[in-house]
């Protein structure tokens, strides 16, 4: 069977939505290698962890294949061009990877599913500008909607598309995702060697992997180190939003933080299983995720985490976090301190972490993706 993919995010992001992408067209790629597999983009961007991908050969990567639609590359994808390619490329079911599918994707005559990772936006709205919030709503609402089948990403997402979209429960499947493989490969002395001394990383440090915003709440870590002991440092790793990284510069320099905290912007890929492997904690403290990726990479390089209440994170860590509420910093200092004091509580929580994360493995993963597209196909 042809499967087409809404793969824009996985050719252009590096990120949260582009690494999902890339995830599901590898592990059906490879547990599921008789089906034909189209990547569809509006445009190609240099990506060296697509590039394995679309070597195989049953990945095929496709781009807008009229006049039209390379000089409209972002109307393309979104009405008119995609759909109809997708039909005369004979695709036999299609998937939108990343919260929305074409407008007129009806036209195609073929089954599909959409994947929703969150409707953070419905919750959060004063994290989002009003015309975004429109836009997300509109395409969202429409997806889930108009697809055959919708998949969340867990049962807090599949809660808000139902109670927020007035969605069935029955036409959605819960599939959750695993976190790449390589942050459960123990990290050899020459690589942490490295990769220490190119971010200058101190011996204890409690590491923060997202992007720095309200949302995320790194905040909250800031204000909980300055109780910790004064060799343990804070290591927030990921993209700017530039008015909360003034907050949080702001609150390191007034609490006098200043060389026990680092923000690390761009870190390639390849450095994250080292910069978590190193860390004696994790932090995870965001107000609303859809799942908590982050969370999972933790565990899986023999880290615990201290992680939020109050969304969905529970689903994604299991007994391999310590939970707390995202507004307190007395309980974020009690449950770092436990931690930090206590290396047999972390190899517990770890060792139990583990047992649990098992279940978001590949092969898991890519069941549940071809068992909601087999629903689609009736």
């Amino acid at each position: 069977m042809k499967i087409g993919f809404d793969a824009k995010r996985a050719v252009r992001n590096f990120t949260g939505l582009g690494n999902y992408s890339r995830l599901v067209i590898d592990v059906l790629s490879r547990e599921y290698p008789a089906n034909d597999y189209r990547l569809y983009t509006p445009s190609v961007r240099q990506n060296d962890r697509l590039k394995t991908l679309i070597g195989r050969k049953n990945v095929t990567l496709v781009t807008p294949d009229t006049t039209t639609g390379r000089a409209l590359p972002a109307l393309w994808r979104v009405y008119g061009g995609l759909t109809s390619q997708i039909a005369r490329d004979g695709i036999g079911l299609f998937h939108g990877l990343s919260n929305e599918l074409p407008l007129d994707i009806a036209r195609a005559g073929i089954p599909t599913v959409v994947t929703v990772h969150d409707l953070i936006f419905r919750r959060l709205p004063e994290c989002y500008k009003p015309v975004d919030r429109a836009i997300y709503d509109y395409k969202f609402r429409h997806a889930c909607e108009n697809a055959t089948r919708v998949i969340a990403i867990s049962e807090r997402t599949r809660d808000d598309i139902v109670e927020l979209y007035g969605i069935k429960p029955g036409k959605i499947d819960i599939v959750y995702q695993g976190c790449d493989p390589q942050f459960a490969v123990p990290v050899d002395d020459a690589t942490r060697d490295r990769v220490r001394a190119k971010y200058n990383l101190p011996e204890h440090y409690i590491i923060a992997v997202g992007t720095v915003e309200h949302r995320k709440n790194q905040l909250q870590a800031v204000r909980a180190l300055r109780h910790l002991p004064a060799d343990v440092s804070l290591i927030i790793v990921g993209g700017h939003n530039k008015d909360y990284v003034r907050d949080v510069a702001r609150e390191v320099a007034a609490l006098g933080l200043a060389d026990r905290v680092r923000l690390l912007k761009g870190v390639p890929f390849a450095d994250l299983p080292a910069l978590y492997a190193m860390a004696t904690v994790a932090s995870y403290t965001s107000r609303y995720e859809g799942f908590g990726i982050p969370v999972i990479e933790a565990i899986s390089a023999g880290v615990p985490v201290i992680a939020a209440t109050g969304s969905c994170l529970e689903e994604a860590g299991g007994p391999g976090a310590v939970y707390i509420s995202p507004d307190s910093v007395d309980a974020y200092v009690d449950a770092a301190r436990a931690m930090l004091d206590n290396p047999a509580m972390r190899h517990d929580l770890v060792t139990r972490g583990r047992e649990y994360i098992a279940r978001f493995s590949p092969e898991n993963f890519s069941h549940g993706l071809m068992e909601s597209y087999t629903k689609a196909l009736g």
